[in-house]
């Protein structure tokens, strides 16, 4: 691919299998994000953001079956695109029916098909005929039926947050009452912090807000207790990094996930993108 050009991913799939929440993800990633493009206008966006004099290093579009025209034509249409110079890579996020049955049924949402006068479970089958053709060409195919949105957000971070080369990073934070992250590789017990929780004023405020930040930043063992973990990583992940693995999770826990761990992971990867990390993304478990 011309080193110029953006990455593209395209992200299709069932309605319902959460593809807003795949580009929501991407786009906190980095990612120029357009949803339901039409297919036969990709070639010319592509040509558009191509010629941009501040053109975006990395690009996702949804095209499904809110999509205007028709979607056989979409291997033809990335066929145009690679020819511009571009490889994109196609995701297509599927889901059981009978999960699609319930979360609408949860939901109250109407399906995009519902206009042809067809009962859920209908639309749902003609949706899935109609996106055949792009599933079966789909470089990457992930099945959210047992996710949740937590979950499938933190795949599409390690899938494309964390695919550069060399070791990358993922900072997490998490409330301890809702169980330890399973994949965490490093975990820091926050819980020893003030905290904000009890200060009326904070409390209904997260570890991204400023005022929270001020507070935590003002307490000296919050200062040491980061310095602490910045040494200890220093220190070791290097040496993962010459290990066969692509990527660590560095969690922190606190007791509602809101406040101290929120502010560490954020602190920590500021900190480690700031020392030449190429590869840094945060993924905060309660607040996403």
């Amino acid at each position: 691919m011309n080193a110029a050009a953006p990455a593209l991913v395209v992200v299709s799939g069932m309605s319902g299998s959460g593809k807003s929440v795949a580009l929501n993800t991407l786009e906190d990633l980095g990612y120029y994000c357009v949803d339901n493009l039409p297919a036969v206008l990709l070639p010319e966006f592509v040509r558009h953001v191509l010629a941009g004099a501040e053109a975006p290093g990395k690009v996702a579009v949804g095209i499904d079956v809110r999509s205007l025209g028709d979607l056989s034509d979409v291997p033809a249409v990335l066929s145009q695109v690679g020819a511009l110079g571009v490889d994109p890579r196609l995701v297509f996020l599927d889901t059981r029916s009978d999960v699609l049955l319930r979360r609408y049924a949860d939901t109250r949402r109407r399906h995009p098909l519902s206009h042809l006068g067809l009962v859920l479970a209908d639309a749902i089958a003609l949706e899935r005929q109609a996106l055949r053709p792009l599933r079966q060409i789909a470089d990457v195919v992930l099945d959210t039926s047992d996710l949740n949105v937590h979950q499938l957000r933190r795949q599409v971070l390690t899938e494309f947050g964390l695919a550069g080369a060399g070791l990358s990073l993922l900072f997490e934070s998490f409330a301890y009452r809702r169980g330890v992250p399973p994949e965490a590789d490093f975990v820091f017990d926050a819980r020893v912090l003030p905290n904000p929780h009890w200060d009326a004023r904070l409390r209904p405020l997260s570890g991204r807000d400023a005022q929270v930040r001020e507070f935590l930043d003002a307490q000296p063992e919050v200062a040491a207790y980061a310095t602490q973990v910045q040494g200890l990583l220093d220190a070791w992940l290097p040496r993962l990094g010459a290990d066969t693995r692509s990527y660590v999770t560095v969690a922190f826990g606190c007791t509602g996930g809101r406040h101290r761990s929120v502010y560490l992971a954020e602190r920590l990867a500021a900190y480690f993108r700031a020392h030449g990390w190429p590869e840094v993304a945060v993924h905060h478990r309660e607040l996403d």
